[in-house]
């Protein structure tokens, strides 16, 4: 197998490199499980992105099954992992709060049959006597 100090080499003093069937099904089943991208495999190997492409096509087990890959950046998929996170964080305060209201409207209704008063506003009901206005000016003394 090649090694990255032998791609060093100039231009002119570089022999044509050969890799090997297995090792091509291996750099292909790499890129599949999203364990390396196909820029790495380039660069760490110093091979076009179209020769890597063409691995891809002539060894992919998925090609061949049809399937296809969707290939997202890292900070897309970190985005995503995140707002997943977010989301479920966001739905457990919510769960939490819909019991801590459930909870304070039981307390509410405990005491209203407890003490004989409602404590609950109602709309549209009447305002008790001495609370509002009368309508009557106190002539500001």
């Amino acid at each position: 197998m090649a090694k990255p100090q032998d791609f060093s080499k100039e231009v002119s003093q570089r022999v044509n490199r050969y890799f090997s069937d297995s090792f091509k099904r291996k750099k292909v089943r790499e890129i599949e499980r999203n364990l390396t991208t196909v820029s790495e495999v380039s660069k760490e190997y110093e091979v076009s992105t179209t020769a890597i492409y063409k691995w891809l096509d002539k060894y992919s087990r998925n090609r061949k099954r049809g399937v296809k890959q969707v290939v997202e950046l890292m900070s897309d998929t970190r985005k995503i992992q995140d707002l997943k996170a977010k989301i479920r964080e966001l739905e457990q305060l919510v769960g939490q709060k819909q019991f801590e209201i459930e909870f304070k409207n039981k307390m509410i209704d405990i005491a209203e049959e407890m003490y004989d008063i409602d404590i609950k506003k109602k709309l549209g009901s009447k305002p008790l006597p001495g609370s509002g206005s009368t309508g009557k000016s106190t002539g500001g003394k």
